[in-house]
């Protein structure tokens, strides 16, 4: 396909506006739509073409983008009795979940339209970069066809064939952001009794947190056989560990929810039977509802 083929954007908000100027400043002739239209004007300014209506943006090129609020928000704009999807090739960049986006799929191929979900694991400002990674799952055949269009939204990713994939490493994703953040907060809020403020700790933290992702490749290896053998430490040996930051949280007057949550999660694996096995062995805890 032609790396300067038009593009559709369905949805102006922060985002959807920074996905059209990407594809804009790459050189793609660019078609938006939104329900507010004042909010295509500086779009409009650096070269895109508004669209009167849902309908005519859809048809006006091979690629239809859609970055709306919600799942629901898009259904109802495509939904509606004068639009024809018949044909066209969707990707929707909306945020939701895995059960959505595999439902999207089926409501918008029922009306003849080719669908690809997606995540963007990126803030506005990074789109168009390398930094802002796109995730992508749905057909190879559709995201292969679009791949050298997709391309100027930054480091573009396809997952595979099942269309939650995308929801679903986007949600892996924010629970390891989020909890690495909230250890390092945790731990700031240790030191910063003793006077060592959050910029001293940064460093040491960055440095610990880069060492425990090296471990990963190894324990996923372990979580993929099944066997966990302690080849470090034995999870009986960790919740002595964690006994010992929740008294040092507490004697500090710093909340210890988070070494709580963690220890009673292997507090149960021991009483299962899997004290003398490696730290890994708590996917079975996660796997649980």
């Amino acid at each position: 396909m032609d790396n300067k083929a038009p593009v559709t954007v369905i949805g102006l908000g922060l985002m959807g506006q920074a996905l059209a100027g990407a594809f804009l400043k790459a050189g793609h002739p660019t078609i938006v739509w939104n329900r507010t239209a004042a909010k295509a004007d500086q779009l409009v300014a650096e070269g895109a073409r508004l669209a009167s209506a849902v309908g005519d943006a859809l048809q006006a090129s091979s690629l239809t983008i859609v970055c709306v609020t919600d799942y629901q928000a898009m259904r109802e704009l495509l939904g509606a009795s004068d639009i024809d999807l018949n044909g066209t090739m969707l990707l929707n960049l909306t945020s939701g979940n895995s059960a959505q986006a595999r439902e999207a799929a089926r409501w918008t191929e029922q009306r003849g339209a080719r669908y690809l979900d997606g995540a963007i694991m990126a803030i506005p400002p990074a789109i168009g970069t390398a930094e802002a990674v796109i995730l992508h799952s749905g057909p190879q055949s559709d995201f292969e066809a679009h791949k050298s269009t997709l391309d100027a939204l930054g480091t573009v990713t396809y997952l595979g064939a099942d269309h939650g994939l995308a929801s679903l490493y986007d949600g892996a994703g924010l629970t390891m952001m989020w909890s690495v953040l909230n250890a390092w907060l945790h731990g700031t809020a240790m030191l910063r009794t003793a006077g060592v403020d959050a910029v001293t700790y940064a460093p040491f933290a960055r440095q610990i947190a880069a060492g425990v992702a090296e471990w990963l490749p190894g324990y996923a290896e372990q979580i993929d056989s099944g066997s966990f053998p302690a080849e470090v430490s034995a999870l009986e040996g960790d919740a002595r560990t964690m006994a010992h930051l929740i008294e040092e949280s507490e004697a500090l007057g710093v909340n210890a929810e988070l070494p709580k949550l963690i220890k009673a999660m292997a507090d149960r694996s021991i009483a299962a039977g899997h004290g003398a096995e490696q730290y890994p062995v708590l996917i079975e805890e996660f796997g649980k509802p």
